[in-house]
């Protein structure tokens, strides 16, 4: 994950930043950030992930959707916008679409970490996606082989657990939504 401009910059800076390039950026708390293309690895994980959830939520009111959708948070004050773009996310209220993005905090986020963004999706993102009330985020470690499941439980409290190669991960969210680690890390 590389700055783009490491000095702080408005949102309207950002949007004229965004408009020039083809480049995948992300706005959070005045600093744009630039996603390299993601590696094989990471796509596979992606793509396993979201057909699992695409046909999981077949039939519901809820829908899957990966990068490059842009996902915009807005504080009460509605001038402290943040935009981020989650490797998948899954949407239940989909008044929150515009044509170009989802506004408000989707239900659940996945981000599947390359050594370049561990630090940024572990920690800013972690931040910035619980702080705005998504309900379910898991970080996806490739490298470690596991993956990483923050909830906001009934009091708004972060629960977390961590799920190693060879167990089942459950989501919080979606009771009956459950990925086997050995599938996942070891397609075939």
């Amino acid at each position: 994950m590389s700055l783009l401009n490491e000095r702080y910059s408005t949102y309207e800076e950002f949007e004229s930043e965004r408009k020039k390039t083809e480049n995948r950026l992300e706005f959070i708390d005045g600093v744009i950030y630039m996603s390299p293309s993601p590696n094989i690895k990471h796509q596979e994980i992606s793509s396993y992930l979201h057909a699992q959830l695409y046909n999981f939520l077949k039939g519901s009111k809820c829908k899957v959707f990966t990068a490059p959708t842009d996902v915009v948070f807005i504080n009460e004050n509605q001038e402290d916008k943040k935009r981020v773009i989650p490797d998948l996310f899954v949407a239940c209220n989909l008044d929150n679409f515009t044509e170009n993005e989802y506004v408000g905090a989707p239900d659940f986020i996945i981000e599947i970490l390359s050594p370049s963004n561990k630090s940024y999706d572990m920690i800013t993102k972690l931040n910035l996606y619980m702080n705005h009330g998504v309900k379910e985020y898991w970080i996806v470690d490739p490298m470690e082989n596991h993956i990483m499941v923050y909830f906001l439980n009934g009091n708004l409290d972060i629960q977390f657990n961590l799920i190693k190669l060879g167990e089942v991960v459950t989501s919080n969210l979606f009771k009956e939504f459950k990925i086997n680690t050995n599938d996942l890390f070891n397609p075939s």
